[in-house]
């Protein structure tokens, strides 16, 4: 059993999320306001990309890790969809299957969590939001190290490299991408980056003294778009905090005071609709700390 923590009782006030979440197969059980959760076990994307496989294990994993939080607002409802797998490599079919099942509980009024799998299921979760919003502006905000705007190759396809460039083939793309390395995207990434229109906020800004450019930046987005659809890659933080990962990255950044403030401040954005996390590995985490880390990010979300 996945949804299972400490009980200090059936009381309201003594409710942990593993005591509110219900397991669902009928999306007509969906009511406005709910959180509805999906797990993407999926990491095609991260093989063609030729990143370290592994993080399609991760979604239970993380649920595990939500699962003694403590519930904060008395009217807090999780529904629970169960996983999305890929089947005989086929990651085109995962992703439109997720983008199906995602546009249902939008339309319905709720708000999407997804658990991945790799950064590939970014471009699946993004899909799903525009198809239930095809007449809105979808602005995307990605908490990562890479800009994932590669040409998919030839033969191979997209992967968890390519989901920014398929979102701009589409038309104009509006995202505010934030904890660019330098050292992790070639001239050629920044390049197409800047032909697409991509805003960037580069690892080095986040501190705490920016923090009034962060935020306007962040607001600048959210205000020139309809819907907000936050994705978080987890290979953005720093190795130490966040060694489960497909690609480490020994300079990344910390969840120090800096990131909880202008993170708190993408939460409260009325316009928010949709979340993900991606690319836990349990396969090379060390005590949990990524999916716990991953935990905690979803469940400030939660708490808004």
């Amino acid at each position: 059993m996945i949804w299972q923590g400490r009980l200090d009782g059936e009381e309201l006030l003594h409710h942990r999320i593993f005591q509110r979440v219900r397991q669902e197969t009928d999306y007509d059980a969906v009511s406005k306001g709910d959180f509805v959760l999906h797990g993407f076990t999926v990491d095609e994307g991260v093989k063609r990309n030729k990143g370290r496989e592994g993080a399609k294990e991760a979604p239970d994993i993380i649920r595990k890790n939500m699962s003694n939080f403590p519930v904060i607002l008395p009217d807090f409802s999780l529904l629970d969809f169960g996983n999305i797998s890929c089947e005989g490599g086929n990651l085109e079919q995962a992703q439109a299957d997720l983008a199906k099942k995602v546009s249902k509980v939008l339309l319905k009024g709720a708000r999407s969590l997804v658990l991945g799998g790799g950064h590939e299921v970014m471009y699946g979760h993004y899909l799903g939001v525009k198809t239930a919003f095809p007449e809105q502006k979808v602005g995307i905000i990605n908490i990562d190290a890479h800009f994932d705007n590669r040409m998919p190759e030839q033969g191979i396809g997209a992967s968890s490299g390519t989901g920014f460039w398929q979102v701009a083939q589409e038309g104009d793309i509006h995202s505010l991408h934030i904890g660019i390395q330098r050292n992790s995207n070639t001239l050629k990434l920044f390049d197409t980056a800047h032909q697409f229109g991509m805003k960037y906020i580069l690892a080095d800004e986040l501190f705490f003294e920016n923090l009034p450019s962060v935020y306007q930046r962040i607001n600048d987005l959210c205000e020139s778009v309809d819907v907000v659809y936050l994705t978080i890659c987890m290979d953005v933080f720093n190795a130490s905090i966040a060694p489960g990962v497909s690609a480490s990255a020994y300079n990344g950044i910390f969840t120090d005071a800096a990131f909880m403030h202008f993170y708190r401040h993408i939460l409260k954005q009325e316009k928010l609709v949709a979340l993900d996390v991606a690319e836990v590995n349990p396969l090379y985490d060390i005590q949990d700390r990524t999916a716990r880390l991953a935990a905690s990010l979803v469940n400030e979300w939660l708490m808004v």
